[in-house]
């Protein structure tokens, strides 16, 4: 029996190689001398410069960037092909993790780190990069991202809007007569890890402005506003962005890449499946393992699980899901390729104790469900 263990990190907690470890350790527990193959995945949030760069043997690059509130920070990028393509990741530069709970306000952070990083890439020859654009801190459209590549983005009296989302009700007109140069010579590819619209009930501001700080009146502001900016890029780009599937990916982050650096949006998923043979690794397989912190409806907005069990239903390989959490209607990703999902918790358990004990959880976790696969599989099941 082959058995692929294809996770996510969980959130906050473990990285998805360290995942994969656990997993293998409980499913030893079982059958010690099992063959066992080991594809920790990103999907354009935490860890997609990891994979990238342990996938393609690449350079980690450090830069100084500015975090979402103008703090100056060194942040990370990879550079991989001899130097001529740059994965980032935006979350080094503009994530929520670089910010307190009581400092997380979406009305001021901005993008300007991850623009910076870019600008930096460019500079050393890069005209490929791969951006990944999950677990962000912002709303503000990809403003801040575009600023630190020259753009300027004016009031009705031709003065510079302040950066965050909160200032883009106030756009009147995007100069663009300051652009930095390299950017229309270089490919840029947009990692997202969601396919929701910049505005809307679906959108940036609605789904992922309150776990960024955003009030209910916060939120109502920030999305005008996405749709404020919206209007004026079509006005003086000439692009239609508002319905863009992913553009509201990391807070607009999205749609602003298409907009301002035009940039190609495709999965976080599809690009590490493509470069790790995911796809050719699920068909050796006899069973698929894959996860993440947590799994809900959203999943199946293009969630390194979701592709990961939507590759095992195309070649008929039964695919087990295993989370810290199962969230809100979990039960219809039974209907996208999961066999079976699992939440982590063997009793009441606070937060913190969840945290602490998730590799012992994770291994037990898999030995439990690998014991009930064996059962039913082995000559005398």
């Amino acid at each position: 029996m082959k058995i692929l263990l294809a996770p996510d990190s969980f959130k906050d907690c473990l990285s998805a190689a360290e995942v994969a470890n656990y997993l293998a350790e409980g499913i030893k527990r079982v059958t010690p001398h099992i063959t066992i193959r080991s594809i920790p995945l990103a999907d354009g949030g935490e860890g997609f410069v990891e994979t990238m760069l342990s996938v393609k043997e690449g350079t980690p690059i450090s830069c100084r960037v500015t975090d979402p509130l103008g703090r100056e920070i060194d942040a990370r990028y990879g550079m991989v092909d001899n130097g001529q393509t740059a994965v980032i990741e935006m979350a080094t530069a503009s994530g929520i993790e670089l910010l307190k709970p009581e400092d997380r306000n979406p009305l001021i952070t901005s993008t300007r780190g991850t623009g910076q990083l870019m600008k930096d890439a460019m500079q050393r020859g890069c005209r490929k990069l791969i951006i990944g654009i999950g677990g962000s801190a912002t709303n503000d459209g990809g403003t801040g991202m575009a600023r630190a590549l020259g753009y300027r983005y004016l009031n009705q009296h031709k003065q510079e809007i302040p950066e965050g989302g909160g200032y883009l009700g106030q756009l009147h007109h995007i100069d663009q007569s300051s652009v930095f140069p390299l950017l229309k010579q270089t490919e840029i590819v947009a990692a997202c890890d969601v396919n929701s619209p910049l505005t809307g009930p679906r959108g940036a501001s609605a789904v992922y402005g309150p776990q960024k700080g955003a009030t209910p009146a916060m939120v109502s502001q920030l999305d005008q506003n996405l749709e404020h900016l919206a209007k004026i890029i079509q006005q003086d780009l000439q692009l239609t962005i508002a319905e863009l599937p992913g553009g509201g990916a990391a807070g607009g982050l999205g749609a602003g890449l298409v907009a301002f650096a035009g940039a190609t949006l495709r999965t976080g998923f599809s690009i590490i499946s493509e470069q790790t043979g995911m796809e050719q690794a699920i068909q050796e397989a006899d069973w698929v393992f894959t996860g993440e912190g947590r799994i809900d409806h959203q999943t199946k907005q293009g969630k390194t699980p979701w592709g990961v069990a939507q590759l095992a239903r195309k070649h008929n390989k039964p695919c087990i899901g295993i989370a810290g959490l199962l969230g809100d209607r979990y039960h219809e990703l039974y209907h996208e390729g999961f066999s079976s999902l699992f939440a982590l918790p063997n009793g009441p358990l606070s937060l913190e104790e969840s945290l602490a004990q998730a590799p012992g959880l994770i291994a037990d976790t898999a030995e439990q469900v690998f014991r009930l696969i064996t059962s039913y599989t082995s000559p005398n099941g």
